[in-house]
């Protein structure tokens, strides 16, 4: 939602001006950023929370290389997003499963692997009823997919989860309150994508 809101065309034209130089293609910078994702998964799952945060900032930086880079060599395709969009699933959960290996499990509201479980059910959910919506002609390319919104997309969730990293690196249970938050909020957007549909349609 805030990303949707917030222009940073030109910063990404500047970024693609750049990288373009180097003669990579966009869809290889996309799979090219599954790399720094799996070593941060490892991080995580030998209890190395810094390292962890550092290669899914990269990660999440070389994501905003292949779009800028698509962009400014006028190399922007339909296989190109869905190849995107697929990635990016996978470094998002990547990051969770290795979150759930990091973090010790605790007992009672605190259950890591319940809200971290929640917290995946919430990253695929919502994108998973825009794509059934729009297979099933519900909803169509362009505006109603624009006014469906969501109060946490992908780009807030992956943030806020990178700030608590950051808070977890000098106490974990910073790093558990905001897995909670995201893993509310990520659910709710799903109910409210799926709300939206229910009053399209009546």
């Amino acid at each position: 939602m805030i990303k949707s809101k917030f222009n940073s065309e030109p910063v990404s034209i500047k970024i693609g001006i750049v990288f373009a130089k180097l003669g990579i293609s966009p869809n290889l910078w996309t799979i090219g950023a599954i790399i720094p994702a799996a070593l941060g998964f490892l991080c995580l799952a030998f209890h190395n929370l810094v390292g962890g945060l550092i290669f899914f900032i990269i990660s999440g930086f070389i994501d905003a290389v292949d779009g800028a880079v698509a962009r400014v060599t006028g190399n922007v395709t339909s296989y190109g997003a869905f190849l995107d969009g697929i990635i990016d699933r996978y470094v998002e959960v990547l990051l969770y499963i290795g979150l759930l290996f990091y973090l010790p499990e605790t007992h009672g509201f605190l259950s890591n692997s319940i809200w971290i479980s929640l917290l995946i059910f919430g990253a695929l959910m919502p994108t998973y009823v825009r794509a059934y919506a729009d297979h099933k002609g519900v909803v169509t390319e362009g505006e109603d997919q624009k006014r469906m919104g969501g109060i946490l997309e992908r780009f807030e969730r992956m943030t806020l989860i990178f700030i608590g990293m950051l808070a977890g690196c000098f106490n974990p249970t910073y790093l558990t309150y905001m897995i909670i938050i995201v893993a509310i909020l990520s659910n709710l957007t799903a109910l409210q994508r799926i709300l939206f549909i229910v009053l399209k349609t009546k």
